[in-house]
């Protein structure tokens, strides 16, 4: 029965979140009444009592008598504009939940019960948000991730399929004499763009506009990463771009791999396991692969030194590396 509840937790949070009441009750001087939060966000006063209760309920507010007040987790990580705003980064999560409704469908054909254009390039609207949400996501949880990436004396960097350009610009930032070339579809791109000149990080960030399953990767790399993009992709494609970046990478160049992982079961960790049926319900190919499987394709693909390890907790990804003979 708690697994068959499990989504009214999820609603309230999208429904709060999407309302605006955490970064209302921000506004409203950190506290305020069912009242002060239904004037402010325009709604019902008994919906949104009822709504701000359940909050309370799940951890996410604190209530004293009739006023409300955001817990520090909410006022850190659910109020637009803090330093680990997820605010924009759940409406990836709340865009899939029709989908998870037509998982028998999946069972049924083994094929996704949405078509990835929508957020690729063919709906502007789903693909702005989904382009949004992935900054979103990449700010929170990149600047976990960079310290683990080992990128002294590299001075450029090939992000494939980077989306955003958010995890290369936050690679940038860190790592002052590097440049990165970003490649990603156009639409989602142009995006990228903005987002880039908003940071003032055009001029160390170019933008690669095309299908990386089919254009050229530049040459000249001390590394080439691929963030959360080989779970889109199948064995065969996967081989294929390890063979492109290893040709595409210097003499001594270095590979990198961020994404989730599972162990050879395909069962643990039990995310992933869940996250290879959200990849499945949205893309053709999408799934989890396991830290043997990838070994075994960079091994084939001529790199070597591979390592791969679970990054700290709560992050749910893995990194892995390898390098090519020097």
């Amino acid at each position: 029965m708690r697994m068959a509840s499990a989504f009214y937790e999820s609603c309230v949070l999208f429904t709060a979140s999407d309302l605006g009441l955490f970064a209302a009750l921000a506004r409203l001087g950190g506290e305020a009444d069912a009242d002060g939060v239904a004037v402010a966000c325009g709604l019902n006063v008994r919906g949104a009592g009822l709504v701000l209760d359940a909050c309370v309920a799940l951890g996410l507010l604190r209530k004293s008598g009739a006023r409300y007040v955001n817990t520090p987790e909410a006022a850190a990580f659910l109020v637009p504009g803090a330093p680990g705003d997820l605010s924009v980064a759940l409406r990836y999560n709340r865009d899939v939940y029709a989908a998870w409704g037509q998982l028998g469908e999946l069972a049924r054909t083994g094929r996704p019960v949405e078509r990835p254009a929508l957020h690729l390039g063919e709906d502007p609207a789903r693909t702005r948000a989904f382009v949004l949400a992935m900054h979103g996501r990449a700010l929170a949880m990149g600047r976990g991730m960079v310290p683990h990436l080992d990128l002294r004396g590299c001075r450029r960097l090939l992000d494939v399929g980077g989306g955003p350009g958010t995890m290369a610009s936050l690679l940038a930032q860190a790592n002052p004499e590097l440049r990165c070339r970003v490649m990603d579809l156009p639409p989602v791109a142009a995006v990228a763009g903005e987002l880039l000149a908003a940071q003032g990080l055009q001029d160390r960030i170019t933008l690669i506009p095309g299908d990386y399953h089919t254009t050229p990767f530049p040459a000249g790399n001390d590394a080439v990463l691929f963030s959360g993009v080989l779970h889109q992709e199948s064995p065969a494609a996967i081989c294929d771009l390890f063979a492109r970046a290893h040709a595409a990478l210097d003499p001594g160049g270095r590979l990198y791999v961020v994404d989730m992982m599972t162990d050879e079961t395909h069962t643990q960790p039990a995310f992933s396991a869940l996250f290879a049926v959200n990849m499945a319900l949205t893309t053709e190919s999408g799934w989890v692969f396991s830290d043997v499987e990838l070994g075994g394709w960079l091994r084939e693909a001529g790199f070597q030194e591979f390592a791969c390890r679970p990054l700290p907790p709560p992050l749910p990804h893995w990194i892995a590396s390898a390098r090519k003979a020097g």
